[in-house]
């Protein structure tokens, strides 16, 4: 073979390797955290993921969850933030998009997609000692109070695609409110229930509504 054809067959399969691990969503750990990105690190603590029982079902911000995306769940993070997840168990991470609320287990800091958790080892584990880093804002500016939640709430209890649907569940909860939001071109009727100053008092009613057996989540009225 000429050296020509060498250097053209040797640049081919530099640029096929490239394609390769870019498409893959994973960051392998063989350099300083710094190296992989300019993300600010915004805590520590333990990941879980979600999967079948919920792949179809709508998120907080009104998108369908599709559990082979590179998603999560977070408890105030904007919407479309981009965060970088580090398994600090083996090195491995990966970049996900903030677009559904949780997780609410006591210690637990985000939920993973299915795809997102077998990218960093952890399907079988069930969760992972993550640290979490900012590598793109979303809707909102992230600031500290984003970050520790002292904004304000309000409980989700549901979101439907139709407003019958909507007032439908409203009716069946007493002091519950529908409102209309706009999501990437699409009307969604959330159903919601109480206004808080701090997401400890929403979880007293979130708490006595699911004793009730009413299911909903904590989220920033911002959001």
């Amino acid at each position: 073979m000429s050296v020509k054809h060498s250097k053209i067959t040797l640049a081919i399969l530099m640029v096929v390797l490239l394609l390769i691990t870019s498409s893959c969503g994973v960051i392998r750990r063989s350099s300083p955290p710094e190296l992989s990105g300019s993300g600010r690190i915004i805590g520590s603590g333990i990941a879980s993921w979600y999967g079948p029982n919920f792949h179809g079902k709508l998120t907080a911000n009104g998108e369908r969850y599709n559990m082979n995306d590179y998603t999560a769940a977070h408890k105030t993070l904007p919407f479309n933030t981009m965060v970088r997840v580090d398994n600090v168990e083996n090195g491995k991470s990966v970049v996900v998009r903030i677009n559904d609320r949780g997780p609410y287990i006591d210690n637990r800091i985000i939920d993973l997609s299915r795809k997102a958790a077998r990218q960093i080892d952890m399907i079988g584990s069930g969760t992972a000692s993550v640290r979490l880093s900012v590598m793109r804002e979303g809707d909102r500016p992230i600031d500290q109070q984003n970050i520790s939640s002292s904004e304000t709430f309000t409980i989700q209890l549901a979101a439907f695609e139709s407003e019958s649907e909507a007032n439908a569940k409203s009716s069946e909860i007493t002091n519950s409110r529908v409102e209309k939001v706009n999501v990437e071109g699409r009307t969604i009727f959330r159903v919601y229930y109480g206004t808080y100053s701090n997401p400890q008092n929403a979880k007293v009613d979130l708490d006595r509504l699911n004793n009730k057996g009413i299911e909903g989540f904590v989220k920033q009225v911002e959001n």
